[in-house]
Protein backbone atom coordinates (compact mmCIF):
# COMPACT_ATOMS: atom_id res chain seq x y z
CA UNK A 1 0.00 0.00 0.00
CA UNK A 2 1.54 3.27 -1.11
CA UNK A 3 0.98 6.54 0.80
CA UNK A 4 -2.02 8.51 -0.52
CA UNK A 5 0.15 11.56 -1.20
CA UNK A 6 2.27 9.56 -3.71
CA UNK A 7 -0.86 8.36 -5.45
CA UNK A 8 -2.23 11.90 -5.48
CA UNK A 9 1.05 13.21 -6.91
CA UNK A 10 0.93 10.64 -9.71
CA UNK A 11 -2.65 11.57 -10.56
CA UNK A 12 -1.75 15.26 -10.51
CA UNK A 13 1.16 14.77 -12.94
CA UNK A 14 -0.91 12.63 -15.28
CA UNK A 15 -3.87 15.02 -15.31
CA UNK A 16 -1.45 17.87 -15.99
CA UNK A 17 -0.37 16.18 -19.24
CA UNK A 18 2.50 13.83 -18.36
CA UNK A 19 2.55 10.34 -19.86
CA UNK A 20 2.12 7.31 -17.62
CA UNK A 21 5.76 6.38 -18.24
CA UNK A 22 7.02 9.85 -17.31
CA UNK A 23 4.81 9.88 -14.24
CA UNK A 24 6.07 6.46 -13.14
CA UNK A 25 9.69 7.60 -13.47
CA UNK A 26 8.98 10.80 -11.55
CA UNK A 27 7.37 9.07 -8.55
CA UNK A 28 9.74 6.09 -8.75
CA UNK A 29 7.12 3.34 -9.04
CA UNK A 30 6.29 0.55 -11.47
CA UNK A 31 4.58 1.50 -14.73
CA UNK A 32 1.67 -0.88 -14.12
CA UNK A 33 0.94 0.56 -10.67
CA UNK A 34 0.87 4.13 -11.96
CA UNK A 35 -1.14 3.09 -15.03
CA UNK A 36 -3.88 1.65 -12.80
CA UNK A 37 -3.99 4.84 -10.73
CA UNK A 38 -4.11 7.13 -13.74
CA UNK A 39 -6.75 5.16 -15.61
CA UNK A 40 -9.18 4.92 -12.70
CA UNK A 41 -12.63 6.42 -13.32
CA UNK A 42 -14.20 7.84 -11.31
CA UNK A 43 -11.44 9.13 -9.09
CA UNK A 44 -11.65 7.69 -5.54
CA UNK A 45 -12.84 10.13 -2.88
CA UNK A 46 -9.65 9.64 -0.86
CA UNK A 47 -7.47 10.71 -3.77
CA UNK A 48 -9.77 13.57 -4.78
CA UNK A 49 -9.36 15.16 -1.34
CA UNK A 50 -5.65 14.34 -1.32
CA UNK A 51 -5.25 16.57 -4.35
CA UNK A 52 -6.89 19.44 -2.45
CA UNK A 53 -5.34 18.84 0.99
CA UNK A 54 -2.50 21.34 1.38
CA UNK A 55 -0.84 19.06 3.97
CA UNK A 56 -0.62 16.09 1.59
CA UNK A 57 -0.63 17.50 -1.93
CA UNK A 58 2.92 18.32 -3.11
CA UNK A 59 3.47 22.06 -3.28
CA UNK A 60 0.01 22.51 -1.76
CA UNK A 61 1.23 24.91 0.92
CA UNK A 62 1.78 27.64 -1.64
CA UNK A 63 -1.87 27.39 -2.72
CA UNK A 64 -3.31 27.44 0.78
CA UNK A 65 -5.96 30.08 1.46
CA UNK A 66 -4.56 31.09 4.84
CA UNK A 67 -7.32 33.60 5.72
CA UNK A 68 -10.05 31.02 4.97
CA UNK A 69 -8.22 28.33 6.94
CA UNK A 70 -7.72 30.61 9.96
CA UNK A 71 -11.41 31.53 9.92
CA UNK A 72 -12.52 27.91 9.54
CA UNK A 73 -10.22 26.81 12.37
CA UNK A 74 -11.78 29.44 14.64
CA UNK A 75 -15.28 28.25 13.72
CA UNK A 76 -14.30 24.63 14.39
CA UNK A 77 -12.85 25.41 17.81
CA UNK A 78 -16.10 27.14 18.73
CA UNK A 79 -18.96 25.17 17.21
CA UNK A 80 -17.35 22.47 15.10
CA UNK A 81 -16.97 18.71 15.30
CA UNK A 82 -14.97 16.35 13.11
CA UNK A 83 -16.55 12.91 12.88
CA UNK A 84 -13.95 10.24 12.14
CA UNK A 85 -15.96 7.15 13.11
CA UNK A 86 -17.66 6.99 9.69
CA UNK A 87 -16.12 5.55 6.51
CA UNK A 88 -15.39 9.05 5.27
CA UNK A 89 -14.69 11.74 7.90
CA UNK A 90 -17.10 14.67 7.98
CA UNK A 91 -16.44 18.17 9.29
CA UNK A 92 -19.58 19.74 10.79
CA UNK A 93 -20.02 23.27 12.06
CA UNK A 94 -23.29 24.36 13.64
CA UNK A 95 -24.50 27.83 12.63
CA UNK A 96 -27.56 29.54 14.07
CA UNK A 97 -30.55 30.05 11.80
CA UNK A 98 -30.53 33.67 12.95
CA UNK A 99 -27.33 34.36 10.98
CA UNK A 100 -27.72 33.30 7.31
CA UNK A 101 -24.61 35.32 6.41
CA UNK A 102 -22.58 33.22 8.84
CA UNK A 103 -23.88 30.04 7.20
CA UNK A 104 -22.72 31.34 3.81
CA UNK A 105 -19.33 32.41 5.20
CA UNK A 106 -18.77 28.96 6.73
CA UNK A 107 -19.74 27.28 3.45
CA UNK A 108 -17.34 29.54 1.52
CA UNK A 109 -14.47 28.85 3.94
CA UNK A 110 -14.87 25.06 3.65
CA UNK A 111 -14.77 25.30 -0.14
CA UNK A 112 -11.76 27.63 -0.10
CA UNK A 113 -9.80 25.30 2.18
CA UNK A 114 -10.58 21.89 0.66
CA UNK A 115 -14.23 20.95 0.07
CA UNK A 116 -15.66 20.45 -3.40
CA UNK A 117 -19.13 19.83 -1.98
CA UNK A 118 -20.73 21.30 1.13
CA UNK A 119 -24.06 20.23 2.62
CA UNK A 120 -26.43 22.25 4.78
CA UNK A 121 -28.43 20.05 7.12
CA UNK A 122 -31.28 21.79 8.93
CA UNK A 123 -31.53 21.10 12.65
CA UNK A 124 -33.71 22.66 15.33
CA UNK A 125 -32.58 26.27 15.57
CA UNK A 126 -29.42 25.80 13.52
CA UNK A 127 -27.89 24.51 10.30
CA UNK A 128 -25.08 21.99 10.26
CA UNK A 129 -22.72 23.09 7.51
CA UNK A 130 -20.76 19.95 6.66
CA UNK A 131 -18.28 18.48 4.22
CA UNK A 132 -17.09 14.91 3.75
CA UNK A 133 -13.41 14.29 3.01
CA UNK A 134 -10.75 11.75 3.89
CA UNK A 135 -8.24 14.52 4.56
CA UNK A 136 -10.11 16.76 7.00
CA UNK A 137 -8.23 15.05 9.89
CA UNK A 138 -4.98 16.26 8.30
CA UNK A 139 -6.16 19.87 8.52
CA UNK A 140 -7.94 19.66 11.90
CA UNK A 141 -5.55 17.64 14.11
CA UNK A 142 -7.39 18.89 17.22
CA UNK A 143 -10.21 16.41 16.60
CA UNK A 144 -10.84 13.68 19.13
CA UNK A 145 -13.52 11.88 21.11
CA UNK A 146 -15.57 13.77 23.64
CA UNK A 147 -15.97 17.47 24.36
CA UNK A 148 -13.18 19.91 23.53
CA UNK A 149 -12.94 21.27 27.07
CA UNK A 150 -12.27 17.75 28.35
CA UNK A 151 -9.12 17.27 26.25
CA UNK A 152 -6.05 19.29 25.37
CA UNK A 153 -6.40 21.70 22.44
CA UNK A 154 -2.96 22.67 21.17
CA UNK A 155 -2.11 24.08 17.74
CA UNK A 156 0.67 22.47 15.72
CA UNK A 157 3.62 24.57 14.62
CA UNK A 158 2.28 24.94 11.07
CA UNK A 159 -1.12 26.03 12.40
CA UNK A 160 0.47 28.62 14.67
CA UNK A 161 2.39 30.03 11.71
CA UNK A 162 -0.83 30.42 9.71
CA UNK A 163 -2.71 32.02 12.61
CA UNK A 164 0.19 34.34 13.42
CA UNK A 165 -0.01 35.59 9.83
CA UNK A 166 -3.82 35.86 9.89
CA UNK A 167 -4.89 36.49 13.53
CA UNK A 168 -7.83 38.67 12.52
CA UNK A 169 -9.50 35.88 10.55
CA UNK A 170 -8.90 33.41 13.39
CA UNK A 171 -10.47 35.78 15.92
CA UNK A 172 -13.37 36.35 13.52
CA UNK A 173 -14.05 32.61 13.47
CA UNK A 174 -13.90 32.35 17.25
CA UNK A 175 -16.26 35.29 17.83
CA UNK A 176 -18.64 34.19 15.06
CA UNK A 177 -19.00 30.84 16.82
CA UNK A 178 -18.78 31.45 20.57
CA UNK A 179 -18.79 35.23 20.75
CA UNK A 180 -21.23 38.12 20.63
CA UNK A 181 -21.26 41.89 20.20
CA UNK A 182 -23.95 43.72 22.13
CA UNK A 183 -24.82 47.03 23.77
CA UNK A 184 -23.85 47.11 27.43
CA UNK A 185 -25.86 49.38 29.71
CA UNK A 186 -24.51 50.79 32.97
CA UNK A 187 -25.92 53.39 35.34
CA UNK A 188 -23.56 55.81 37.09
CA UNK A 189 -24.98 58.28 39.62
CA UNK A 190 -28.41 57.93 38.10
CA UNK A 191 -27.29 58.42 34.50
CA UNK A 192 -27.46 55.56 32.03
CA UNK A 193 -24.61 54.92 29.60
CA UNK A 194 -24.70 52.54 26.64
CA UNK A 195 -21.57 51.27 24.92
CA UNK A 196 -20.71 48.34 22.62
CA UNK A 197 -18.95 45.32 24.04
CA UNK A 198 -17.70 41.95 22.85
CA UNK A 199 -17.91 38.73 24.84
CA UNK A 200 -16.29 35.37 24.09
CA UNK A 201 -17.42 32.40 26.16
CA UNK A 202 -15.84 28.95 26.03
CA UNK A 203 -15.40 26.20 28.63
CA UNK A 204 -12.00 25.13 27.27
CA UNK A 205 -9.10 26.89 28.98
CA UNK A 206 -6.91 26.01 25.98
CA UNK A 207 -9.30 27.58 23.45
CA UNK A 208 -9.68 30.63 25.69
CA UNK A 209 -5.90 30.90 25.75
CA UNK A 210 -5.78 30.80 21.94
CA UNK A 211 -8.33 33.62 21.79
CA UNK A 212 -6.26 35.69 24.21
CA UNK A 213 -3.09 34.99 22.19
CA UNK A 214 -4.71 36.06 18.91
CA UNK A 215 -6.11 39.25 20.46
CA UNK A 216 -2.62 40.04 21.81
CA UNK A 217 -1.22 39.57 18.29
CA UNK A 218 -3.71 42.19 17.12
CA UNK A 219 -2.92 44.52 20.02
CA UNK A 220 -6.52 44.39 21.27
CA UNK A 221 -7.06 44.81 25.02
CA UNK A 222 -9.18 42.18 26.78
CA UNK A 223 -9.97 41.00 30.29
CA UNK A 224 -11.51 37.93 31.88
CA UNK A 225 -14.74 38.81 33.68
CA UNK A 226 -15.43 35.17 34.56
CA UNK A 227 -13.51 31.89 34.42
CA UNK A 228 -14.98 31.04 31.02
CA UNK A 229 -15.77 34.52 29.71
CA UNK A 230 -13.56 37.09 28.00
CA UNK A 231 -14.60 40.72 27.52
CA UNK A 232 -13.45 43.40 25.09
CA UNK A 233 -14.96 46.67 26.28
CA UNK A 234 -12.55 49.57 25.83
CA UNK A 235 -13.73 51.91 23.08
CA UNK A 236 -10.53 51.66 21.03
CA UNK A 237 -10.37 47.87 21.51
CA UNK A 238 -13.98 47.42 20.35
CA UNK A 239 -13.30 49.59 17.31
CA UNK A 240 -10.20 47.55 16.46
CA UNK A 241 -12.08 44.26 16.86
CA UNK A 242 -14.90 45.59 14.66
CA UNK A 243 -12.41 45.86 11.80
CA UNK A 244 -11.59 42.15 12.03
CA UNK A 245 -14.73 40.39 13.20
CA UNK A 246 -17.37 42.06 11.02
CA UNK A 247 -20.88 41.71 12.51
CA UNK A 248 -22.71 38.45 11.91
CA UNK A 249 -25.59 38.82 9.45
Amino acid sequence: MHPPQIRARARQLYLAGATVADTARTVGLAYRTVWEWCRERPEPVAQATALRCFRCCPDGESRTDHPAYSYLLGLYLGDGYLVTSTRVPVLRISCSNAWPGLIDACDDAMRAVMASKVQRVQQQGCVNVQSYGMHWPCLIPQHGPGKKHERAIVLTNWQREIVEAQPGHFVRGLFHSDGARFSNRVTVRGKEYVYPRYMFINESADIMGLCQWALDLLGIAWKMNRRNSLSVARREAVAALDRHVVPKS
